[in-house]
């Protein structure tokens, strides 16, 4: 057993982060639950240049318990680039939680794309709004693709409701956390299905804390095969 453990890598490890793109991240200062100053946004964004990454989205909470509106996540954002001197480049959306705020956003074509028509969404981990498909159905219908993150969390979600996404044309963000059993062994068993069923479009940290992403990309848990079907995904976006 001993050997076998040995055998796997990190993420470091495997080089998978050289030329990444981190899809998905709280690392935008002063917002959410997320990075709480500029100094550590600078410092989270120095290390992943360092380790190969080459482009980083922040994509801050906007939920009803966190209303931020896109004016301010846009100064926010205009801060940030005014004191980051590095190479890695910078793009902004927001992550949506499927409540009414979001309604009433859709409604408004107030939103923050991940990349043209694409809008990073989320919802609870164990309970889905009750409206979960209706919204997404209006999404499509107003020309948005929704993105949706991290589905290998939603507790409440079985295989025949990842094919339903993937079907209905929704793109799928893995955390790649989640692939190294930072959110239990329920959540990886179920990243690894979603690999292996080629349905993931994309990756992301979903990184909050400095510490926590060194300590979740140091973690010697990935085999050989795993590392194989991570890297055509690392680079962005990947879509049939």
């Amino acid at each position: 057993m001993g050997l076998l453990f040995n055998r796997r890598k990190s993420i470091l490890d495997a080089g998978l982060l050289k030329g990444a793109v981190d899809n998905h991240s709280h690392i935008l200062y002063g917002l959410d639950d997320g990075v709480k100053k500029q100094e550590s946004s600078l410092s989270i964004l120095h290390f992943l240049e360092e380790e190969g990454v080459s482009e980083v989205w922040f994509t801050p909470h906007v939920m009803e318990d966190v209303p931020n509106t896109t004016e301010g996540i846009k100064a926010r954002f205009e801060e940030l680039k005014s004191v980051y001197f590095g190479n890695l480049k910078l793009h902004l959306a927001a992550e949506y939680m499927i409540d009414v705020l979001f309604e009433e956003r859709l409604a408004q074509r107030d939103l923050l794309e991940h990349g043209p028509d694409t809008v990073l969404v989320e919802t609870s981990a164990v309970a889905p709004p009750i409206n979960f498909w209706e919204v997404l159905d209006a999404m499509l219908k107003a020309g948005y693709r929704p993105l949706i993150a991290h589905p290998e969390r939603y507790r409440y979600m079985d295989k025949d409701d990842y094919r339903r996404l993937h079907d209905m044309g929704c793109l799928l963000q893995m955390n790649l956390p989640s692939i190294v059993g930072f959110y239990g062994d329920s959540a990886r068993a179920r990243a690894l299905d979603l690999l292996d069923s080629g349905w993931y479009s994309m990756v992301g940290s979903d990184c909050h804390r400095f510490r926590a992403i060194q300590t979740q990309y140091q973690a010697k848990e990935l085999k050989k095969e795993t590392i194989r079907k991570l890297e055509p995904l690392m680079a962005g976006l990947q879509d049939d």
